[in-house]
């Protein structure tokens, strides 16, 4: 089971009415499901790719499995709804079940998670960008012909200017560190990244001041790195961090 075994009160539902505001959709989800336990939070996806969407969060994992068997199919606003285990735990089962340092770890890897998955949609979004139109000419060699271009004009194809922002750069072991000011070193650096598990060292660059690497020895340990690093304020609030993954 997901959440390190932990058992789940939360019920995903999809293929819910698009068009209707999230306080109804709301209020209609708390009447249906309120039947089976203590609904205590609910949350419907407002952004376009996650419209249609919802969890609702019981305070007891037994009540979420009963919800499911029983709604399982059942006509919201004319449209069966489609419901199913979440794969983690929300974040009011853990303020309910946890304490505030379990609370914030819990946010950190969600917020970990949510910045690799949009990582990965860049990517792929790059990828296909990239790709040959279908039906492209090739020559005879089955090598594609190059277009004729009069000498100095650039593609201006989508795919040759799309760059997938830092912050969108998907996870890896070695962290890019900007904005750092002018006075700042290996050892000022080290003391705030070596408090992460797997630390292994600060690269500075030579003749370059504001920037550095830091290093670990996997992934996770540069995750939760990043997530409590990026934006820290420095030099009394002068200087504001960037801390983004290293681009590959």
């Amino acid at each position: 089971m997901a959440s390190g075994q932990q058992p789940i009160a939360t019920v995903y539902v999809r293929n819910l009415e698009e068009r209707v505001k999230p306080e109804p959709l709301k209020e209609a989800l708390i009447a249906i499901f309120s039947e089976y336990g203590n609904v205590i939070d609910i949350v419907v996806k407002t952004n376009l790719k996650a419209k249609g969407q919802a969890f609702v969060v019981f305070d007891k994992p037994e009540s979420a499995l009963a919800a499911i068997e029983e709604v399982q199919g059942f006509e919201l606003f004319e449209k069966p709804m489609q419901v199913a285990l979440a794969r983690t735990r929300s974040d009011a089962t853990v303020k309910q079940t946890g304490n505030e340092e379990e609370f914030d770890a819990h946010k950190r890897r969600r917020m970990a998670e949510k910045d690799k998955k949009k990582a990965l949609e860049t990517a792929e979004e790059q990828k296909r960008l990239k790709r040959p139109l279908p039906g492209a000419e090739t020559a005879v060699s089955g090598r594609p012909t190059k277009n004729a271009r009069g000498a100095g004009l650039k593609s201006t194809g989508a795919g040759a200017a799309a760059v997938v922002p830092d912050e969108y750069l998907p996870p890896n072991r070695i962290l890019f560190v900007q904005n750092l000011p002018d006075d700042f070193g290996k050892d000022e650096l080290t003391g705030i990244f070596s408090r992460f598990e797997g630390f292994r060292e600060v690269r500075t660059v030579p003749g370059r001041s504001g920037i550095a690497f830091v290093e670990y020895d996997a992934e996770a340990g540069a995750i939760t790195a990043k997530e409590n690093t990026a934006g820290m304020a420095l030099k009394n609030g002068e200087k504001t961090m960037k801390v983004t993954y290293q681009r590959q």
